[in-house]
This record gives C-alpha cells, sequence and structure tokens, in this order.
C-alpha cells in the first residue's frame, strides 16, 4: 500500500528533515568506503562500516534500526558497483563507459530513503490503525497489523510511504501434466515455451532493456573508479 506526502501536507516538512539526515549518514558511511577503497583496495562491508558508524552523529540523528538499514542500503549500492565491474570486464559492451563507483548524494538538494522496520513502529499505533514510525512524529493510517516495515522514499517534490504487510501464500491450482520452459538472455530478455495446448510461445526482444541498463550505469556512477 502506498500514501503520497506532497508539500501541502504537514507531514512533509517533518520526514524531509528525516531524509536529509539519512543522506548524512549515506554520505558519511560512503566517505569512509571510498577512502579505504581508493587508498588500500580494501571494501569495508556493513559489519564494519556499521562499527564505525555507531559513534557518529549522522548515525545517532536516526533511530538504531532505521540508520542500519541507510548503511544496508549503501551496502547493496556497493555489492551492485561490484557486479557492474565484473560485468565489465566479460562484456564492455554491455555498458557505455567503465562502472564507477558509488558517488555522494547532494550535500544541500540530497534525500535519502527511510527504511522502518517493525521493530521501529510503535506496536501501540498499529492496534489503532495508525503507522507510527519510531523518532519522526508524523501518523499514517493503516488497515492492518501485519505490517512488516514501511519505506518512505523521496521523489521530486513528494514522498510515497510505502507500507509493506505480510501476506499468506496460497497455492494456485494447478496441472501437473503441464509445464513451461524459460530461456533468459539479453539480446533476447525471454524466450518462454510450453507443453499446454494452444500455448503461443513468447520471444521478448532484450535490446531495449540492454540500451536502458547501459544508460543507467552512465548516468548514475559520476565518480570514476581507480
Amino acid at each position: 500500500m502506498q500514501h503520497v506526502i506532497d508539500k501541502h501536507d504537514p507531514r512533509y516538512s517533518l520526514i524531509d528533515e528525516v531524509a536529509f539526515k539519512s543522506k548524512n549518514l549515506y554520505n558519511a558511511g560512503n566517505y569512509e568506503i571510498r577512502q579505504s577503497y581508493i587508498h588500500t583496495g580494501k571494501y569495508l562491508n556493513y559489519n564494519e562500516v556499521q562499527r564505525r558508524m555507531q559513534s557518529h552523529e549522522a548515525y545517532k540523528a536516526l533511530p538504531a534500526k532505521v540508520s542500519q538499514q541507510v548503511l544496508m542500503q549503501l551496502h547493496h549500492d556497493w555489492e551492485s558497483f561490484f557486479k557492474a565491474r565484473d560485468a565489465y570486464t566479460l562484456d564492455p559492451s554491455k555498458f557505455f563507459g567503465r562502472p564507477k563507483l558509488p558517488g555522494y548524494k547532494h550535500k544541500t538538494e540530497g534525500r535519502n530513503m527511510l527504511v522502518y522496520t517493525i521493530q521501529a513502529i510503535s506496536r501501540k499505533g498499529l492496534k489503532r490503525g495508525m503507522i507510527q514510525p519510531s523518532m519522526l512524529a508524523i501518523e499514517v493510517r493503516t488497515k492492518h497489523q501485519d505490517v512488516d516495515q514501511v519505506r518512505i522514499v523521496p521523489r521530486k517534490g513528494f514522498y510515497v510511504v510505502e507500507v509493506v504487510y505480510e501476506k499468506e501464500v496460497k497455492q494456485a491450482a494447478v496441472n501437473p501434466a503441464y509445464y513451461a520452459g524459460i530461456d533468459i538472455g539479453i539480446n533476447n530478455l525471454v524466450a518462454l515455451t510450453s507443453n499446454k495446448p494452444g500455448f503461443r510461445p513468447v520471444l521478448v526482444n532484450g535490446r531495449p532493456v540492454k540500451s536502458v541498463n547501459q544508460f543507467y550505469n552512465w548516468q548514475h556512477h559520476p565518480q570514476s573508479s581507480p
């Protein structure tokens, strides 16, 4: 479930302030990782950055559970960089240029996502149908109590509050005599076939997605790799 918080909403300024603090922590953690990687070639993983940042003012400015999620996001961004670098080594033609190190978010305009796990959401609030994130004086109405986490995502001029619920997966009725085969590729993104009578094979052109991926890698890594 998603809720849009625009600039006319009194909750906007409160969220914006915390998203700014999230950006500060992201940049502070990224500085530690970049300095280590550039000067020593050593990558500081999540556990090491978490240890170093616990005493930092940017870490303390957010609930501990939220700060941990910011550093986890940073870790995932670096993992994506390493995967892109390895893919570039294997086949540079998939990229516009060599993948760049994860960069810093803008000092004044930058904002960063906030993730509140269930440990950082008021249980009393949930019982009365309200989501109350820790250390954030806002409420978001909900019809469910089985909330898994809340993500607050910055957009241009507004925020999107994504409420993630737990839902039991129910097995659909299937005929075990039928099956499908899927082949994943690059130029042909998906080739799908099945032995079900009347099924028409599907072939999805992967070149447009490949082009978008190349442009994304070029656009979102402003800093040069050593």
